[in-house]
């Protein structure tokens, strides 16, 4: 889904759904405050979110991902699968699984080293150490206690913040701030701090900076004209890309986060980019739900995070890994 309007401003309809907001918050927080069930034998690290909808928390497991690959660690994510109906424990093969099996973020993470869906994700962790890994990095899971962490990491829309402050589905938010902000370790604003959030979290925990950068295909899509379309949980963040890579955007569509495609809602899409003679753009997320043979015919373009303080991810991320030992 789509965050509707009114999760960022008080209003009467907010008002109204507070008291199921309350209801949902509160088996949400005692959920994730029970004593975790799983201890894995190597160090967990978490990256999560207070809210639903896209903070880029996909984005910030991949950039950790290589950073420890890096090291010389050999790191696997672990997921849920959302959207994929396979309850696993099982590690996705792109050459085999699809997005129906194992759900969009899960095969994209695959292309680029060992994932592991399972619904619950805590079941998932030894045969992942099984198959090799020495350290396990949870794409969402913030909520769920099921499997130890050595790190938790909460991402926060520098331009949404927490919405209207209240709890889904009055706001954005799966759990009070203050219970969710004191079982992490650290903060990260993903792009400009439009509400002042790091001023208010200092006195809870660190803060990280980071922001996403678009990839070298920005060079082809400069100057072009485009038709853009994305179906994440922000959709407006890739047409703000699109228009800061300096493409000329005739035509945007939005669609809900994790949007099954189907043939009919890309072709006139493309239909409508071919007719004016502009380029069918799309985020490398949403390609992996397309059909092969248009798939071919949309240009992706990809986004990387770029870390304001490396060093001090560095330094969080070795704590966890000389606790988890």
């Amino acid at each position: 889904m789509r965050a509707p309007e009114f999760w960022q401003s008080d209003n009467p309809l907010a008002r109204l759904l507070e008291p199921v907001g309350q209801i949902v918050g509160g088996i949400t927080a005692r959920r994730a405050v029970r004593a975790p069930l799983v201890k894995a034998d190597v160090p967990v690290i978490c990256v999560g979110n207070l809210t639903t909808g896209g903070t880029g928390k996909t984005p910030i497991v991949g950039s950790i991902v290589r950073r420890l690959a890096a090291q010389g660690r050999t790191p696997a994510v672990v997921m849920r699968g959302y959207g994929g109906s396979v309850k696993g424990p099982v590690r996705v093969d792109a050459r085999t699984h699809t997005v129906d099996d194992v759900g969009d973020e899960a095969l994209l993470h695959s292309r680029r080293g060992a994932v592991w869906v399972s619904r619950e994700r805590a079941q998932a962790a030894a045969p992942a150490v099984a198959d090799g890994a020495d350290v396990l990095v949870m794409d969402d899971g913030h909520q769920h206690s099921s499997l130890a962490k050595d790190l938790s990491l909460v991402v926060i829309d520098g331009r949404t913040g927490f919405g209207n402050g209240r709890l889904f589905p009055a706001g954005p938010l799966r759990e009070p701030v203050r219970g969710g902000l004191a079982r992490a370790q650290a903060a990260v604003i993903m792009g400009e701090d439009r509400l002042g959030i790091a001023q208010d979290l200092a006195e809870y925990l660190p803060v990280l900076w980071a922001r996403l950068v678009p990839g070298p295909e920005r060079l082809r899509l400069k100057g072009q004209r485009v038709v853009g379309f994305a179906g994440i949980g922000d959709p407006e963040k890739f047409y703000h890309s699109l228009r800061e890579i300096g493409a000329r955007v005739n035509a945007f569509h939005p669609f809900d986060d994790h949007y099954a495609f189907d043939v009919a809602d890309i072709q006139p899409i493309l239909d409508e980019a071919f007719a004016i003679g502009a380029i069918p753009v799309t985020t490398e997320k949403d390609a992996v739900r397309l059909e092969p043979d248009q798939r071919q015919q949309v240009d992706v373009l990809t986004v990387d995070v770029e870390w304001e303080r490396p060093e001090a991810l560095d330094a969080l991320l070795g704590r966890a890994l000389t606790k988890g030992q």
